[in-house]
């Protein structure tokens, strides 16, 4: 067991990377910093000037906002000046009412709002948001993760600025993972400081069950529990996993007024890493305290990965979240740490290369796809069968092998990340 200090700095690392969050996190992320800018211009702003990154403005585009029935920024901005609390972070419109949702419209009819892209060597998710009203100014700058403010300043009066450090200040006390120390801590910690990793299944179940009550996205879970379904796939763990994963990615990315848990910013990740793992756990029969080390499992190397991939990346994140869910099933199925080694490897082997275009309704295409293949590599360690590192870019060392999975998301794909942009915004 791992002692006690270190014990407690992951878990304050997942406390910190897994939290609740309202809609997708890049537009929620966009109307906080609005909600800052606004309430420090402490009025209504007339215009609003908003400047983002380019992989902010990628994944800001085409997705859904909660409770509005609309896409894109330009609500998320609107609803953000007029409504958002920033002391509620991710869930920063979860005030929105009818009422409030007509103003909004109205607003950016009325009000001038211009979103572009941030010019020069921005961190890649970067938030620069400046409201104005009379002679009054606000600006309010979030950099590096989705709620982390280094910049806030009104009439040229700086409230603080810790730009310095954007990329580092988050950082500097989170404890540098590794794969043994990540299967050490969930496996052998004590269960009681590690259940409340049971709040994923509580937030991310209850979004796949209320998603099957309407039509969100391409309804892609809905369509999975059908009988021709059910015919071509089976009903059985398989589907089930896919059904009630894709269910919490529909409602998501349709824009239901329906909380999930996210991990690493995202909320996709937080579904994908939670679902397929809580699914196969009860299936299977397995103890609830194989579940709850399961899910740790599961999240902490979301976590892990996401240390050197980067919050926003050209690699999708089902990529990344499906590698921990196919962790945590393999313990579940008894796979000892070397079985889940090779799921690792396994995962490494197949999924590297799939590209982030935004995040957007068929992004629930993307995680059934990282949820089968998590499936497949979990039953194919159980085997004892396992990619070599004689094939591809897979490594011997486990390690090793997900720093060449980071390192190809993080650098080798950026030409690849550019052009995904230049096409989304010229089409």
């Amino acid at each position: 067991m791992l002692e006690k200090n270190k014990r407690e700095r992951i878990i304050a690392l997942v406390n910190k990377e897994v939290v609740p969050a309202i809609g997708c996190t890049e537009p929620m992320a966009v109307a906080l910093c609005t909600a800052q800018a606004a309430t420090t211009l402490g009025k209504r702003p007339e215009r609003i000037q908003v400047l983002l990154s380019p992989n902010m403005l990628k994944n800001a585009m085409g997705v859904g906002i909660p409770g509005t029935g609309m896409i894109g920024l330009p609500i998320a901005v609107s609803l953000g000046a007029l409504i958002g609390k920033p002391e509620y972070e991710l869930e920063v419109l979860k005030d929105l009412t009818p009422d409030s949702l007509e103003k909004g419209k109205q607003f950016i009819k009325n009000a001038d709002i211009n979103i572009k892209l941030k010019q020069g060597d921005v961190d890649k998710l970067y938030i620069e948001v400046s409201c104005y009203a009379d002679d009054a100014q606000a600006t309010a700058i979030i950099s590096g993760s989705h709620t982390n403010f280094v910049y806030v300043e009104r009439n040229g009066d700086v409230v603080f600025d810790k730009r310095d450090g954007a990329k580092g200040d988050e950082a500097d006390d989170d404890i540098l993972l590794n794969f043994p120390m990540v299967y050490e801590f969930a496996t052998t910690a004590p269960l009681d400081e590690i259940s409340f990793i049971l709040k994923t299944k509580e937030y991310n179940m209850k979004a796949a069950e209320e998603s099957i009550k309407g039509n969100y996205g391409h309804c892609l879970g809905k369509t999975m529990d059908r009988p021709l379904s059910h015919g071509i796939f089976g009903n059985n763990i398989f589907s089930h996993i896919i059904s009630r994963t894709a269910s919490a990615c529909d409602a998501r990315m349709g824009g239901a007024m329906i909380p999930v848990m996210s991990n690493s910013g995202s909320g996709n990740q937080g579904i994908c890493a939670t679902n397929p793992v809580v699914v196969y756990a009860m299936e299977n029969e397995n103890t609830e305290e194989e579940m709850i080390r399961a899910l740790m499992l599961s999240h902490l190397t979301a976590i892990y990965i996401k240390q050197s991939l980067g919050k926003l990346s050209a690699l999708c994140g089902c990529v990344v979240a499906s590698t921990g869910s196919s962790c945590g099933i393999t313990y579940l199925m008894g796979g000892d740490y070397t079985r889940i080694c090779n799921s690792v490897k396994n995962m490494v082997a197949n999924l590297t290369g799939m590209i982030c275009d935004g995040a957007k309704p068929s992004c629930a295409l993307k995680i059934s796809s990282g949820v089968s293949t998590a499936l497949l590599s979990s039953l194919l360690s159980m085997e004892g069968k396992c990619v070599t590192s004689a094939e591809g870019i897979v490594d011997d060392d486990v390690d090793k092998c997900i720093r060449n999975l980071t390192s190809i998301g993080a650098d080798a794909m950026r030409t690849t990340d550019d052009m995904v942009l230049d096409i989304m915004t010229h089409k």
